[in-house]
């Protein structure tokens, strides 16, 4: 779609708003616009300044939403290994994530941090070309890759020993193995031009021959990568499954822990002392599960699946109460990114309320990235990143699944 005339005021008729500062909803209310930004947000008088009116008076306009676990690069998971990377080449790497950007934002998700793809730095380029205006996506804060000890989360295992000593740099950019090996593909990262630093804290569900519950690198490795990333401005996320992971994670100084799939009371009581914010993908668990039954995943990864994904869901229950900030992240990427929505549900289901999980994508997520000045909330000076759905999400979160309406700094992107 032909983006809008940046220079056309553009007014936006609500017929309900919903407020994640305040944690209310109101109805019949006007968003103005001009150029990429909210100019005034106030009640629906009936009558409007010169330029383009958009008529959302029958449905309910939030923020922009936003995904903090997001891989946008690279195919949907398989039935096949990360061995299997060294059969495609980065620029079809970089075409699915042209084709991954489109469909996360025609999913109502306007802003994302990419936490990191195994072809490195991809996604930076992704990012660029979407603030060029070259293709159409959200917001991205990225990873560049992951920062993984050898043979760990975030390697490429399973190759034979004379492919693995071959294989090509940039599948294996972040791998460190101590303290000062981790500053330096830190700096190496940041230097490239990445925006933070995911840190493989433990071992994955998705990455054969590691274990979920194992620590894969020290509480001082770990803190190597919160000094080092600090001195650029930037933060680390820790892919985290255990508890014994996820405490080192969370005394070394990092900003996120993604997954936390094993938490258990002490790490939890960590997280929320510390302020250190959870990031759980709790629905991913279902698709694994179902779809990986039927495509036949292999036992390994399904049994890992199984292991961890009711406990994350009894964990995430425990931190919603002990008041852990909770940022919305869905590991997009290991199912489509058309779905990026169906976490809402899950994240009710399991302890919030509706507006805490719009605020968990929104406000929260916001705070996460250090970007509550732009994104985030629908008020005067933001960005103006709207979506709208047909019904109300206060009701049926559910809603949050069909998107009808995205506007992307003031650009209608659909609807």
């Amino acid at each position: 779609m032909p983006a809008d005339d940046q220079q056309t005021p553009i007014t936006v008729r609500a017929g309900r708003f919903v407020d994640v500062v305040a944690g209310e909803v109101r109805r019949a209310q006007v968003v103005t616009v001009r150029g990429d930004r909210i100019g005034s947000v106030g009640p629906d008088q009936g009558t409007y300044p010169d330029g383009r009116v958009i008529d959302l008076s029958q449905k309910t306009v939030l923020p922009g939403l936003m995904d903090m676990h997001a891989h946008l690069i690279g195919q949907t998971e398989g039935a096949g290994t990360y061995a299997d990377l060294v059969m495609r080449s980065g620029a079809q790497e970089a075409f699915t994530g042209v084709a991954n950007a489109r469909a996360t934002i025609e999913a109502g998700f306007t802003t994302v941090r990419d936490v990191g793809t195994f072809r490195a730095f991809v996604d930076v380029a992704l990012r660029d070309a979407i603030e060029a205006g070259v293709t159409p996506g959200p917001r991205m804060m990225c990873a560049g890759c992951f920062v993984t000890s050898s043979t760990g989360g975030g390697d490429i295992p399973g190759l034979a020993v004379d492919v693995d000593a071959v294989l090509p740099k940039d599948l294996r950019f972040g791998v460190a193995n101590s303290a000062d090996e981790v500053r330096r593909v830190v700096r190496e990262i940041l230097h490239r031009g990445a925006d933070m630093i995911k840190v493989i804290a433990t071992g994955a569900v998705l990455t054969e021959g590691t274990s979920p519950g194992a620590p894969e690198f020290t509480q001082e490795q770990i803190y190597a990568a919160v000094e080092e990333a600090a001195h650029y401005g930037a933060h680390v996320a820790a892919h985290a499954h255990g508890a014994a992971g996820i405490k080192n994670a969370v005394r070394a100084g990092v900003r996120s822990i993604e997954h936390g799939s094993l938490m258990d009371d002490e790490a939890i009581d960590l997280m929320a002392q510390h302020g250190t914010f959870l990031v759980a993908d709790i629905y991913d668990g279902d698709w694994i599960a179902e779809t990986g039954r039927r495509e036949h995943w292999s036992e390994s990864t399904l049994r890992k699946n199984d292991e961890t994904t009711l406990a994350q869901r009894d964990g995430f229950e425990k931190a919603v109460k002990a008041g852990v900030k909770i940022a919305y992240g869905t590991d997009s990427g290991v199912y489509p990114h058309a779905f990026a929505g169906r976490q809402m549900a899950k994240m009710v289901t399991h302890g919030m309320t509706p507006m805490q999980a719009i605020q968990s994508a929104t406000t929260v997520s916001a705070e996460l990235l250090g970007w509550q000045d732009r994104v985030g909330s629908i008020e005067a000076g933001m960005f103006a990143d709207l979506i709208a759905v047909d019904g109300d999400p206060l009701e049926d979160i559910t809603e949050l699944e069909r998107v009808s309406f995205v506007m992307k700094g003031g650009q209608v992107l659909k609807g």
